[in-house]
């Protein structure tokens, strides 16, 4: 019989989250923006990146902390960004913060990396009609 051990396996996973998510807190507590970035993109979670980024763009001098944060992303954490980021610029409150980190991947990767992010056919198209 497994059902013992598969609900262990889920109360760990659980409490796994339940501890994520506590950290994702602390650090957004602390203006921790790059760890919260990375975290929340580890946890796939769209709105709390948009979050993150939200908490950026308020404080001073948001716009250059915005793209000093986008620009140390790793190549995965920023096509999950970009992925993230289509949905966001359907929406005319989050459009703002969507057209803020596109512009910082626009001005801070080459077009040939850009070229290389998974996605970039079906997100430039679905960009298009809204931007």
């Amino acid at each position: 019989d497994v059902t013992e051990i598969e609900e262990k396996e889920a109360q760990a996973k659980e409490e796994e989250q339940i501890m994520k998510e506590q950290e994702l807190s602390n650090l957004l507590h602390e203006k921790r923006y790059l760890k919260a970035l990375g975290l929340a993109i580890s946890l796939d979670r769209p709105h709390t990146v948009l979050m993150v980024i939200k908490a950026i763009l308020k404080e001073p001098e948001g716009r250059k902390h915005l793209q000093e944060n986008i620009v140390r992303l790793r190549k995965d954490q920023k096509e999950a960004v970009l992925a993230f980021l289509v949905t966001w610029n359907t929406n005319s409150r989050n459009c703002h913060e969507a057209q803020a980190v596109m512009e910082t991947l626009l001005k801070h990767e080459a077009p040939d990396t850009l070229l290389q992010f998974s996605g970039i056919k079906s997100a430039v198209e679905s960009l298009l009609p809204y931007t």
